[in-house]
């Protein structure tokens, strides 16, 4: 039997490269994180590194050294879903690819190697099919998960040799205490970028992890700055110390990583399950033309697609039939749903009238139905009545006609807002995606104006009061009547531009011209007060 192989795949640019791969490059860019209190580098482009940026930099120090710096806030969700999405790339090269921590694969090899021609050019063809998507990729092959990772991480990266801040026994006391409080960031050594890929030979684990800084053994917290302060800074000289002592003080995690990444403790992988794609093929004996046999096939496809969708309590939201022509060519039609389905009645009556769309040639000998979007079903108990529930319906399949001409995003509808910011009281929300609003619908302590726009600067007559007299817009205006004050305080956890101005007391102001209007005084905070007209009744 084979020994053990594993490909690390690590992305040391993932989170930047995410944005900027389809960009072509977005100069000095990187992407931010919260580290506690401070706000560091998690991911530059490559223009940032060559500016002197390193990862976990603290983001006012990057601004001082580089002024054009471009930031952007990390998404974890986002790089995750990218980092699943790598996965399933990677599964041409080997069928057992796990993800792991610090935007990484790893990929099992064993048996896989000879397939790409050894294991020097499998690596290499991640690494070059990578490049090609934009990305910047790193490989480290050994016997073990822990050191292929460490390699693809570390390799290139040794202890900095001779006199420097870090070999704290070599230095005064002023200048340990000076080294203690430098970041990460300024300890880190300067990292061989010019080897993509690093192989351990099979059954060398220990000669390849000796030069790498313990930090290459994934420890917990500070656990690698305290051992470099007891003189262990590379594993070789870890592995070389008494193990019980070094228990005793570190806890059993040292031990266990070290012993993962040697090999004397197994650590298995937890491989992606991809689910099985919802699609459904027919072949058919003799090629079809008509439109009728065209609906008769989409309908069995149908019924064994709602039949799937059934068995794992889902829904479509969108579909896709190809039919394929006796001459090779593939022709498409796409249908996103306002709701999940597996009614085959209702599907195909809103699949149906796409079928036109499809030229039949020479003939069609092949279909295949597939559901690329799907949604969880949840079983209700108590829906209410049959009449609603159909109304409901009959609504999403509407909303789902109507997308299929003008997008189903461009479909809207409002929802109430917790807020008494004017024009903020309501959101909108793409109808296919969101539930119609909760009956009644809230109405606000005062009367609103029927037109918003941006606030336009008032200048009062006689005294600063609307209610007598005032221009706006080039021309006098008296008030008749005025109700009011309302006030209205900006919401400070927001520095929104618009408010600015500080309190705002509004008043409904009838003038002799019977124009209603929604005029307010604004107290004044950054910026200077006054009077301001914000919109007008019907």
């Amino acid at each position: 039997m084979p020994a053990r192989r594993i490909l690390s795949v690590w992305f040391p640019r993932l989170g930047a490269e995410r944005l900027t791969r389809r960009a072509g490059g977005a100069g000095v860019f990187a992407v931010v994180a919260e580290d506690g209190p401070r706000t560091v580098l998690a991911s530059l482009s490559p223009e940032a590194e060559a500016a002197g940026l390193v990862p976990g930099q603290p983001l006012r120090a990057a601004q001082a050294i580089c002024l054009d710096l471009h930031t952007v806030a990390q998404d974890p969700a986002a790089e995750a879903a990218f980092l699943r999405a790598l996965a399933r790339w990677a599964d041409r090269f080997s069928p057992l690819v796990a993800c792991d921590r610090g935007g990484g694969l790893m990929l099992d090899i064993t048996g896989c190697a000879h397939l790409f021609g050894g294991e020097a050019a499998l690596a290499e063809a991640v690494v070059d099919e990578a490049a090609g998507l934009g990305l910047s990729a790193r490989c480290g092959l050994a016997d073990t998960p822990g050191a292929a990772w460490a390699l693809a991480r570390f390799a290139g990266q040794g202890a900095v040799p001779g006199r420097s801040g870090d070999a704290i026994a070599q230095e005064a006391r002023a200048t340990r205490a000076h080294a203690a409080k430098r970041g990460v960031w300024q300890r880190r050594a300067p990292q061989d970028r010019t080897k993509p890929v690093t192989i351990a030979p099979p059954g060398q684990l220990h000669g390849a992890l000796a030069p790498l800084p313990v930090a290459a053994l994934r420890l917990p917290g500070d656990m690698a700055e305290d051992l470099a302060r007891l003189g262990l800074r590379r594993i070789g000289d870890l592995a070389g110390q008494p193990r019980a002592a070094l228990g005793r003080r570190f806890g059993p995690v040292l031990m266990q990583r070290l012993d993962q990444a040697l090999g004397a403790v197994p650590e298995p992988l937890s491989a992606i399950a991809t689910p099985p794609p919802l699609a459904v093929r027919l072949s058919l004996p003799e090629p079809i033309g008509l439109l009728d046999d065209l609906r008769a096939g989409a309908a069995r496809l149908l019924a064994r697609l709602c039949a799937r969708l059934a068995e794992r309590g889902e829904g479509a939201r969108a579909l896709r039939l190809e039919a394929r022509g006796c001459d090779g060519g593939v022709q498409a039609v796409d249908l996103r749903l306002a709701r999940p389905m597996r009614d085959e009645a209702a599907m195909l009556a809103l699949l149906g009238p796409r079928l036109e769309r499809i030229e039949a040639g020479f003939g069609i000998d092949m279909l295949r139905l597939d559901a690329p979007e799907t949604e969880r079903i949840v079983p209700e108990q108590m829906r209410g009545a049959g009449q609603a529930e159909a109304r409901s319906d009959a609504l999403a399949d509407l909303l789902t006609r109507l997308g299929a001409r003008v997008g189903l995003d461009a479909i809207t509808r409002r929802h109430p807002a917790k807020s008494r910011i004017p024009g903020k009281t309501a959101l909108t929300l793409a109808a296919a995606w969101s539930s119609p609003a909760p009956a009644p619908w809230p109405l606000p302590e005062h009367p609103r104006p029927l037109m918003l726009w941006r606030p336009e600067p008032v200048k009062p007559e006689a005294g600063g009061r609307p209610c007598a007299a005032f221009r706006w817009r080039g021309r006098r205006h008296e008030t008749a009547h005025a109700i009011g004050p309302e006030r209205i305080a900006p919401e400070w956890w927001l520095d929104d531009p618009e408010w600015r101005t500080g309190l705002r007391d509004y008043w409904q102001v009838l003038t002799t011209r019977g124009e209603r209007l929604w005029l307010y005084q604004a107290h004044g905070a950054a910026l200077s007060g006054g009077w301001f007209c914000h919109g007008r009744f019907a």
